[in-house]
């Protein structure tokens, strides 16, 4: 489950037999036919304010702008911390101008996506529902390094685990952290490690 879009994490990842859930979860597809496009209908809306996007940072630098099947982000981790402010007043001004969006804070980058009732969380439940029959042997564990990962989090907290990758203490749901992307390769070595005992 990735904010990436879907064609990107199955290339990344490149693993038959489960299940890929790009844009944050808008749009899923798994094993055995699995898919779930969640405001397909929304996407000429997300074109229309892509045009517009573009045009408004088209003279700020370090301003990447990235198009997913189901968002738009708006990365600004190399612009100019002056320029900052621009780029979220481009975004607030096309948020504004198209109303079945919303906008979606990360680390360094403004996305706007559908304005649905769906999230992370959402699509992690969604998944479990679709997948287990009977989820009393189930047990999830979610990992995850952005603001986005929160309502996953929130999710499972009840029936799984949240870990939250970050170098320093933060504001989270998750229930434990890791540092970097190097003890989440320990954890899951370890891991994988441990359920081949049993």
């Amino acid at each position: 489950l990735s904010g990436r879009d879907l064609d990107d994490i199955r290339q990344r990842v490149h693993i038959d037999g489960i299940v890929y859930a790009g844009s944050h979860g808008f749009d899923i597809a798994g094993p055995r036919g699995l898919r779930k496009q969640v405001a397909a209908e929304i996407v000429p809306i997300i074109d229309a304010a892509e045009k517009e996007l573009n045009e408004k940072l088209a003279g700020i630098r370090g301003v990447m702008l990235e198009r997913k099947r189901f968002s738009i982000a708006a990365h600004y981790r190399q612009a100019h911390e002056s320029d900052t402010i621009k780029v979220q007043r481009a975004v607030n001004e096309v948020e504004a101008h198209y109303c079945k969006l919303r906008l979606l804070l990360g680390k360094k980058v403004y996305e706007l996506q559908p304005d649905v009732d769906w999230d992370k969380g959402r699509a992690v439940v969604w998944i479990l529902e679709s997948l287990v029959q009977d989820r009393r042997g189930v047990f999830p564990i979610y990992i995850g390094d952005d603001l986005t990962d929160e309502d996953a989090f929130d999710a499972i907290r009840e029936r799984g685990i949240g870990i939250v990758v970050s170098e320093q203490p933060c504001s989270t749901a998750a229930r434990y952290m890791l540092r970097d992307p190097a003890e989440v390769e320990q954890f899951l070595r370890k891991l994988i490690a441990s359920l081949r005992v049993i």
